[in-house]
């Protein structure tokens, strides 16, 4: 797989570490593919299913919530006994972390119908995704990862109704890629602007690639 600390062109110069952007499609996009998106889509949801599915065999009834429970303790629990006991956030852990929510950010474009090609689980496509590798003993608190999650629960409230827009968004930009083959460039940049916010309250909260919180903003 790609480097996972600098995927895709250097992030221009900002405050805040971890940077997402999107390359808006230039040509028209595909208006069959763009109907049966979520057909289409089936084979590398079942992918990630699968992944989800040995991370969370310890569950025992297969509700949702209880896997993303599963999930974010694959994720997150490791990385946080590393950083209490050790003060340390081996690079192979950090590539794996940063590579798989690299995937998903591919995926979740795929499913946002922001872009055509099919997501690939290693080349960067046109996801432009910079998480920078911290010296744990020097940029990240042994004790603060305890309490992350907490602290970015205005976050969570705040993706929330972002989400919602997000769907609505879908709709419309699925109704005119149907038309015109065009992605309306104000709804591409709010969905953007979404998984940009997402991606960085999961790098504080969860994946503890940083402990600068979250800005709260769609932008860069």
């Amino acid at each position: 797989m790609s480097s996972p600390e600098t995927i895709g062109p250097p992030a221009p110069a900002d405050p805040y570490p971890v940077q997402l952007d999107v390359e808006y499609p230039e040509r028209p996009l595909n208006r069959v593919t763009t109907f049966f998106r979520l057909l289409l889509a089936i084979p590398v949801l079942i992918l990630l299913e699968l992944f989800v599915q040995s991370a969370s065999s310890f569950s025992t009834d297969g509700s949702g919530a209880q896997t993303a429970t599963a999930v974010g303790g694959f994720l997150f629990l490791p990385t946080l006994l590393l950083l209490l006991f050790r003060h340390r956030y081996p690079r192979w852990w950090f590539d794996f972390n940063v590579n798989l929510l690299a995937f998903t950010n591919r995926v979740a474009i795929y499913l946002y119908l922001m872009r055509d090609e099919y997501p690939s689980t290693e080349d960067r496509q046109a996801l432009n995704l910079r998480v920078p590798y911290p010296d744990a003993k020097t940029e990240l608190s042994r004790g603060l990862p305890l309490v992350k999650w907490l602290l970015a629960f205005p976050h969570y409230v705040v993706l929330f109704f972002l989400g919602l827009g997000l769907v609505v968004t879908i709709l419309i930009a699925w109704i005119a890629i149907l038309f015109t083959g065009r992605y309306p460039r104000g709804l591409f940049d709010y969905a953007v602007g979404t998984l940009r916010w997402s991606t960085r309250v999961t790098c504080y909260a969860f994946l503890l690639t940083t402990d600068r919180y979250p800005p709260f903003r769609l932008g860069p």
